[in-house]
């Protein structure tokens, strides 16, 4: 299976989707618990909530293989996002809950770890790389919109509820103030939802290393709450008229970023 699918931009903005994918390796699912086979930290049809964006234009790449095979948003020589406090692994062992994602004596060892590091890491982020430098070659700049969604409730990382639009710009270094101020106050219009800019969710790997706004590469990430669009208990095929709201939000965000030049 591809490692990645994705519909070339036509516009200087590229949306990726990395923890989208939901395909385990067989050989790798049988060392996997149950708990983990769910896939319960997958960001359940994000890429279906961006699908709009090609039509206007802009590039949308999306993962196929599960976060626990390799975690494309995690620095991969295993530096902390965020220092001090819990942090997911390249190669994750607990899920989001605290459970064991494999099963006693099959978690990866550092040869393995390096091996998928190769396999999957590599390969994604060289394409998201290519596609990044050639828009910025073609246009002069180039937005890089990272896609996320997580429960609203995950004690082991943050207390109480999350907002439902968690904007992140890595404390404004990863995207242009000018970049940054149009989507917090596009987010702002969308009055039914609650938000914050660089709060728990400043941005991970994606939105860190490509941001580089002196060089014309603006990235931002968007981390949303899954109960805006989704029954969070029970992943659901994907249900547009649960999600029309939000998918207006992120329509209106995706032209504020079009029509924005940084």
């Amino acid at each position: 299976m591809d490692l990645f699918e994705r519909v070339p931009a036509r516009l200087p903005i590229l949306i990726d989707v990395p923890h989208a994918g939901t395909y385990l390796p067989p050989a790798l699912s049988d060392r996997m618990t149950a708990a983990a086979r769910a896939l319960p930290d997958t960001d359940w049809h994000v890429e279906k909530l961006y699908r709009f964006a090609a039509d206007l234009g802009c590039g949308l790449m999306w993962a196929t293989h599960s976060r626990y095979v390799v975690d494309l948003n995690r620095d991969p020589a295993g530096v902390a996002l965020y220092p001090g406090a819990d942090n997911t692994e390249l190669c994750p062992l607990r899920t989001f809950a605290g459970d064991a994602i494999y099963q006693p004596g099959a978690e990866p060892d550092a040869a393995e770890i390096e091996a998928r590091r190769e396999q999957y890491f590599r390969p994604y982020h060289e394409a998201l790389a290519a596609d990044v430098a050639a828009l910025r070659t073609q246009h002069g700049y180039v937005v890089l919109l990272d896609g996320h969604s997580i429960r609203a409730q995950v004690p082991r990382f943050f207390a109480g509820r999350l907002p439902d639009l968690n904007l992140g710009t890595a404390d404004g270094t990863s995207c242009s103030g000018r970049v940054a101020a149009a989507a917090w106050e596009c987010l702002g219009r969308a009055a039914n939802f609650s938000r914050v800019h660089n709060g728990r969710f400043k941005g991970g790997y994606v939105t860190r290393h490509y941001g580089r706004p002196g060089d014309g590469v603006h990235a931002l990430q968007l981390e949303m709450a899954q109960y805006c669009y989704m029954d969070e208990a029970q992943p659901l095929p994907f249900d547009p008229a649960l999600a029309a709201a939000l998918s207006q939000v992120l329509q209106a965000l995706v032209t504020t970023l079009i029509t924005t030049r940084p």
